[in-house]
Parts: structure tokens; sequence; C-alpha cells
């Protein structure tokens, strides 16, 4: 053995032996089962205290952009804050638990690079397509956008969706006066809600369909998908149709014909559509293990293929469709970054909530669907999704490894409660402006373009009064 493993078994040994003897002397320390043989569950013998780092992530990414927000602007900054909280937990955690540990690590390391490679894919393809002119800003084309949003959402991603349609919606609209109420509903609709029907809409869904959901499964919540997505754009237009009347009142000269001068739309860059199909085909067809005699697909195959669209598309789509769309890597370094962290840290939380899950009294679809969505109306919904759909299959006794959500999908209370925790945690997502992460961009990219949104409680004051009505209905409709 070289001098560096002498060393590195060293360090393992003394942390392990140093933390061990704190464990077994502290109760405030010690796992619930601590002392109990190596055959337990990680879950069980991992310590309470290993989920702080995971709860100072989410802390941090919630609470920073309010209080520091330039500070937080940085990448560099993300990072220092993911290697400050992540390195400390996995060097104890792997001193203490060894092979146990690093196998959970990895499980979520591999799921962490198909989760950024798909994102980043989806991200960069969406940036070299282009849409220039516009629309007229009327009620009706206003409707139609939105509606548009909610369906391409679930197959370019809520991201993608957003940054195609929100610099179109707000070139259509330039003309009139209030118009907060459209990236609003835009916020709603496109960047959270339209997102439910695919794997590829939503960060939540596709963990789920990395742990084993069917790609076609979450196609079965097409009812609330209807429903929720309906309301809010049936009561949008009813809305927008009422704020441009009182613009006719307000203002001189018809405001009907102002919003209805328009731009003929043209597509740039369309040869990137066919690059998102390619990325929509390679996920479904190893989701679905088409080809190879209907087995797994080589490890890291369908990576290297979304990561060649992905490199396909940057070098073949000319600069000036990147300059329009203001294209830069910043947005998804910092996806990355703060996932990394996220997959790193909640690790504990994930073995800890399978095990003792039941342990929060959370056992109804219903419960479900408020829990998941209350935490990720407050923290990023992938993780909270995750977090929830671990606790679920704890109460079912299936252990979070591989595909373990196919697995839970075998048992007939397996769907009624993943079917909640997937709508919870993309719907409320729109409830505040953390809850998602295209929500602070369609912000920013509005204000870019001279439109006052509101704070993040004014926000809130929006969300809260539209939409969880909206959802107790859901819950009486779907999760009684």
């Amino acid at each position: 053995m070289n001098f560096r493993g002498r060393v590195r078994n060293l360090v393992r040994l003394g942390l392990g032996s140093a933390l061990a003897l704190l464990w077994q002397a502290s109760p405030l320390w010690a796992a619930d089962g601590a002392g109990a043989g190596a055959v337990e569950p990680l879950g069980i013998r991992l310590p309470i205290w290993s989920v702080l780092p995971f709860i100072a992530l989410l802390g941090c990414i919630a609470t920073l952009p309010l209080f520091a927000g330039h500070w937080w602007e940085h990448n560099r900054n993300k990072g220092m804050i993911v290697l400050g909280l992540g390195l400390p937990l996995v060097l104890l955690l792997w001193g203490l638990f060894g092979h146990d540990w690093a196998h959970a690590l990895h499980e979520s390391l591999h799921e962490y690079i198909s989760f950024v490679l798909l994102l980043g894919a989806l991200y960069t393809i969406s940036g070299g397509v282009y849409l220039q002119g516009s629309l007229s800003g009327t009620p009706l084309l206003n409707t139609a956008l939105l509606a548009i949003g909610a369906i391409i959402a679930n197959l370019v991603g809520t991201t993608g969706a957003s940054m195609l349609l929100i610099r179109p919606l707000l070139r259509a609209n330039k003309p009139r006066q209030r118009v907060t109420h459209i990236v609003v509903f835009f916020i709603f609709v496109v960047s959270n809600c339209g997102g439910l029907l695919t794997p590829l809409g939503d960060p939540p869904l596709f963990l789920g369909f990395l742990k084993g959901v069917p790609f076609l499964q979450t196609v079965a919540l097409w009812k609330q998908w209807l429903f929720v997505n309906g309301v809010l754009l049936v009561l949008f237009h009813f809305w927008d149709q009422w704020v441009l009347n009182r613009e006719e009142l307000d203002r001189p000269g018809s405001q009907l014909e102002e919003v209805q001068h328009h731009q003929p739309l043209r597509i740039l860059g369309a040869g990137n559509l066919s690059l998102l199909l390619g990325v929509v085909a390679v996920v479904y067809c190893s989701g679905q293990r088409l080809g190879f005699g209907g087995r797994e697909w080589p490890t890291g195959l369908a990576q290297v293929l979304t990561g060649l669209l992905a490199v396909a598309s940057y070098f073949l789509t000319p600069r000036r469709i990147h300059d329009a769309n203001r294209f830069t890597f910043g947005p998804i370094i910092e996806v990355a970054v703060l996932f990394l962290g996220i997959f790193v840290t909640m690790t504990p939380a994930l073995q800890i909530l399978n095990a003792r899950g039941a342990q929060l009294g959370v056992t109804e679809p219903w419960q479900f669907f408020w829990v998941s969505g209350a935490l990720s109306s407050v923290l990023d919904n992938a993780p909270t999704y995750i977090a929830f759909a671990a606790a679920a299959c704890g109460l079912h006794q299936v252990p979070v490894e591989g595909h373990y959500l196919g697995e839970f999908l075998k048992n007939p209370a397996g769907w009624p409660l993943l079917s909640a925790i997937s709508c919870g945690s993309v719907f409320m997502g729109a409830n505040t402006y953390i809850g998602n992460g295209p929500n602070f961009m369609v912000k920013a990219i509005a204000e870019e373009n001279g439109v006052k949104m509101p704070g993040f409680f004014g926000y809130m004051a929006y969300s809260f009064g539209i939409l969880i009505p909206i959802f107790i209905v859901v819950t009486l409709l779907f999760f009684r």
C-alpha cells in the first residue's frame, strides 16, 4: 500500500474511532437503535444529526437570496457552502459506516450525474431556439400562449418552456401598463403546474424516473393536470380581460388596437427542436429498456448520448441566437453546484426517512400531498419529492436501493401515495419564488423588461389567494 493510502486509512480509522466513542457516550448524538448489530438498515443506524447539513443547505438556498442576494449571485460562493456542508459529512459518515455509507453515496452520485446531464441538455438545446417577433397581447392569445407552455413543459421541462416563451409573452404585452398578473400566472402554469405529465416536465418527476417510475406512469395524472391548469387558464383569461377593460377606461385611445400590433413570428434555430426530440427518445428508450434485448442499457450510455446532443446543439447554434436569448452557462452551473450538495447531504435523510418514516404519522395520500407540497413551497421541490417518496416506501418496507420506486409501485398502495407526492411537489412549487428553479429566473427576466414584480411576500399573496383554494379542491377530488 502506498503512503497516501496508508494516510487515508489512518484518517478513516481515527475519525471512526473518535466519533464512535462520542456516539456511544452521548444520547444527544445517538441514533435510534444505536448499538444494534450491523445487520440493521443504514437508516436505523444513522444518527439524527446527519440530516443537519441537508437542512442547513436548504435553509441557505431559501434565505440567502433574500438577505445576501449580491453575495449569493456568485456560483463560487455557492460552491463554498456546498463544500463546507458536504465534505465533512462525507468524511464523518465514511469513518463511521464505511462500505454501507459509500454504497448509499455512490447511488446518489450516479443519479446526480444523470439528473444534471438531462437538465443541462434541455437548458442548452432550448437556449438555441429563439422565437423572433411577437404575438398580439390580447387576453385570448395570452391565455393560448400559457396553454401552449403547459403542454410543451412536458417535453422541454418547465425551465425550457419558461425560457422559450417568457420573452415573446413580454414583447406581446409591451404596450400594456399592467402586466404583473400575466407574469404571475405564467409562473403558476408554465414554470410549475404544466410540467406534471412526464419525467422531462419537472425535476422531481425525473428523479422519480431515475428511481424506477415508468416513463409514462405520470401521464395517469392527466386529470389533476387538466383540472389545475384548466382552472388557472380560465381564471387568468377573465382576469386579463378585466385588466385590459380597466386600461381602456383609464388611458386614451383603444388599448385593444395597441396590443393587436405585432410582428410575424419566426423560429430561429429550429434544428434544435429535433435535438430536443432526441433527448426525449434517449430518456424514453433507456427507461423502457428498448434495445439490448430488453436489458438495462450499458452504464453511462444514456448520459453520454444526452451530453453529445447538448454539445452538438451548442456548437451548431449560431452565435446570434445565443446572444438574442442572452444564453450563458451561469444558471446551469448554479444548478449543478447546488444539486451536488443536495444529493450528497440528502443521502442520510433519505435513508432515515425510509427506515423511520412511519414515525412522522404521515400515512394517507392527502397528507403526503400537503406535506410534500408545503415543503416544496419553501424548499426546492426535487429533494422534497424524493425525501417523502422514501418515507412512503418505508411505510411498506421497500428499501431505498436501486429502482426502489418501481418496486414500490408494485404495492397497491404505491401509486396513490406517489401520485399525491408528485402533485404536491410539482403544483406547490408555484407557491413561492423559491419553490422551483424557473420562478426566480422568470421574475428576473420580467424585471429586466421593465415589469414591476411583487416581492417575496407580495407574490405569496397571489399564490395563497389563487392556488390554495384550487389545491383544497384537488384534495377533495383526488386524494381523500
